[in-house]
């Protein structure tokens, strides 16, 4: 087993984790907003889940009004600074483009996007300004970008807010579960600090649902709740030695990434990682910058399958990870309880479109294993307490956010969606408002 700290110097490692892209200086920003044919009914827009005005913004950038354009961003986009950062641009606001043909490429509207909100923070500015005090008090659980982005329109509606986080820093995915090529220079935090720059928003670090605090209780003590818990498990692969040494959830380690002196990290010599999203190729791709020599990312169906965009897979392939595809694992061979190597079986699909085994299989030696099937709501902090309706494993909720209690929302990775920043964000907003109306 070749697992060590250090396979890296912590120079070398510094120069792997450097921004994915560099950020736009202000005469490439000027020549790039020039590109925008500043459209009426963009399409841009209406692919934008938070619905920024994107060609406002851009024609802000376009005459210099720096701080005016990161303000029409954040007016409707708190975490616009990040979503500029990890949102899928390139199937979203950018694929729509009109730019976006075969003779040209699409104006880089999330690479505005950072540039607009990065001078803005900055200057440590904030345009934003807590409403007259209402007298309501609302409680937000989880400091997550659902969680956060409710907090701060409530306070920009003059309700106090207090929020309950379970982990020592607010920021939720942001701070714990990007990669860090994508959120360097503690640009999470930073974030936070700017959201809670309004005032009216106080954070209880260390308070978990279900242990330290109840649904209940909340329901008694505050004007409304409003549960941003994201995903509290992650899947598991069902086989047998999936507690041998060299097994890693992703998930755990990528937090371990964000929080920890990279040069201490283990590292594998031969890494395999199992999974098709964008958990899978951060994972595979830091595991390669952190000095792994052989990384393979193995999907049990097609590439066009995949949870990852075209564009995640190509950063993972850039950065030297080796995508299997069609594979799917029947066995973790373990030798003295330590990962020797990883079994596969190729996989088909039937005419009705099941994955179905092809009995032929195959081995990846690995040192290194990463499970990173996916993450899914467990509902067990709830459970001491009237529970809001659970449907296909997530909170339910209507168009507002409301779930089946009076005074209870939810919003994010708890609730059915698409599992992104930016829904989690836009699913904050729209639940404060209705909280506003709810209070009114």
């Amino acid at each position: 087993m070749s697992i060590q700290k250090g396979r890296l110097s912590a120079e070398k490692i510094e120069q792997n984790y450097v921004d994915l892209h560099a950020p736009l200086n202000l005469l490439q920003a000027e020549q790039e907003a020039a590109r925008c044919l500043f459209c009426h009914d963009a399409p841009c827009v209406d692919a934008c889940p938070t619905g920024i005005d994107i060609p406002g913004f851009i024609r802000k950038i376009s005459s210099a009004n720096l701080n005016g354009a990161a303000t029409t961003i954040l007016e409707e986009n708190i975490m616009g600074g990040t979503c500029a950062t990890v949102c899928p641009v390139e199937e979203l606001c950018e694929e729509v483009c009109v730019k976006n043909t075969s003779e040209q490429k699409p104006v880089v509207i999330g690479q505005l996007q950072r540039f607009a909100t990065d001078h803005l923070f900055a200057q440590a500015k904030q345009p934003f300004q807590r409403g007259p005090d209402s007298g309501k008090h609302i409680a937000v659980v989880g400091a997550g970008p659902a969680g956060l982005s409710c907090a701060h329109r409530l306070a920009m509606l003059g309700h106090q807010v207090s929020i309950f986080e379970a982990h020592e820093k607010a920021g939720g995915l942001n701070e714990y579960g990007l990669a860090a090529y994508k959120m360097n220079d503690q640009r999470a935090a930073k974030e936070v600090a700017f959201i809670l720059g309004i005032g009216g928003i106080e954070i209880e670090y260390g308070k978990s649902l279900g242990k330290d605090i109840s649904l209940d209780k909340l329901r008694q003590q505050f004007d409304a709740v409003f549960i941003g818990l994201g995903h509290t498990d992650v899947n598991n692969l069902g086989l047998d030695n999936e507690t041998a040494a060299g097994v890693y959830n992703a998930v755990d380690y990528i937090e371990d990434i964000r929080q920890q002196d990279l040069s201490s990290l283990p590292v594998g010599r031969d890494v395999v990682v199992i999974g098709g999203g964008n958990t899978a190729i951060d994972i595979a791709v830091q595991i390669k910058k952190l000095g792994a020599e052989n990384v393979s990312l193995v999907y049990r169906r097609s590439l066009d399958e995949m949870g990852a965009t075209e564009y995640e897979q190509e950063i993972a392939q850039t950065n030297g990870v080796v995508i299997r595809t069609h594979a799917k694992p029947t066995a973790i061979q373990a030798t003295d309880g330590k990962l020797v190597a990883v079994e596969f079986e190729y996989t088909q699909t039937d005419s009705s479109g099941r994955l179905i085994g092809s009995g032929e299989r195959f081995s990846l030696p690995a040192d290194q294993l990463f499970k990173a099937i996916g993450q899914s709501f467990n509902p067990q902090p709830l459970q001491d307490s009237e529970c809001p309706q659970i449907t296909t494993g997530r909170i339910q909720v209507d168009a507002q956010q409301r779930t089946s209690l009076d005074n209870v929302w939810a919003g994010g990775d708890c609730t059915a969606g698409a599992d992104l920043t930016v829904e989690a964000v836009n699913d904050g907003k729209l639940a404060a408002l209705s909280i506003h109306e709810y209070l009114d």
